[in-house]
């Protein structure tokens, strides 16, 4: 294929996955639960957090996170008590259990106390085409309070050459406006041309095949290859490709 048939391809494998239909089997539904901002991206945040594995468990353990919470994790994050805490213990997605879950809420709750929330800790480390600074500075201060060593591994960070596919899935639900429904699009202050492709398995055979990337490994390097060639396809929403290759890899076994 050449590079404009390519683009054809891909831009109408977008229109045919980036829909409401997409939806009901993905994690992305659990922030379409709610309505105040503060819900959605803390609910948001916390179901990408697990989202590795079989899609049904995840959106199964995505919906007890919330129901853990009483359904306000806004105000569940910022109103706790110990008592409250004790029946996450509870807990378990692989290997994320209840040590961890606590840790988050506890992380997310000094996010919103000591800097501004989720949002703006994300766009006050944006660089100028890229958000991978911003993952970087988030985990460190997410784990500023005292936290179990072992819960900083569910958050990857980009300077450790991660692809960091589900913060990165993340930061495609925040940011992206995709005018279908999919995505939420609620934090203005991070354009979606900055955004990197939420690299995994099935986008990075997908992409292989299509020859956007080269490298064999899912890590930092490739993300960087993969999202280098996605801004050629779209500058101004690059991630948009996600839909497409992702859909490919899933639901067609491209």
């Amino acid at each position: 294929m050449t590079e404009a048939e390519l683009k054809d391809f891909l831009d109408q494998k977008v229109v045919q996955y980036n829909t409401l239909d997409f939806i009901e089997s993905d994690p992305v539904q659990i922030p379409h639960l709610f309505t105040q901002k503060e819900d959605i991206e803390i609910a948001g945040f916390l179901s990408a957090t697990i989202a590795w594995g079989n899609r049904k468990m995840i959106i199964k353990n995505s919906h007890k996170m919330m129901d853990l919470m009483g359904n306000s994790p806004y105000d569940f994050v910022l109103s706790h008590s110990d008592s409250h805490l004790e029946p996450l213990d509870s807990f378990v997605h692989r290997t994320f259990n209840g040590q961890d879950f606590k840790a988050f809420i506890k992380g997310l709750q000094h996010v919103y106390k000591h800097h501004g929330g989720l949002e703006n800790v994300f766009a006050k480390h944006q660089e100028t085409t890229s958000v991978q600074k911003s993952i970087h500075e988030f985990k460190k201060i997410f784990f500023e309070v005292n936290q179990p060593q072992r819960s900083q591994k569910h958050i990857s960070d980009p300077f450790n050459n991660s692809a960091a596919k589900r913060i990165n899935m993340y930061l495609r639900w925040m940011c992206r406006q995709d005018n279908k429904g999919v995505d939420l699009g609620i934090w203005k202050s991070i354009s979606p041309s900055k955004l990197s492709c939420p690299l995994d398995v099935h986008s990075g055979n997908v992409a292989r095949k299509l020859g956007l990337l080269n490298r064999k490994q899912n890590d930092g390097k490739a993300l960087n290859e993969l999202d280098t060639q996605l801004r050629l396809l779209d500058p101004k929403d690059p991630v948009k490709y996600d839909f497409a290759l992702f859909g490919l890899g899933v639901f067609e076994a491209f």
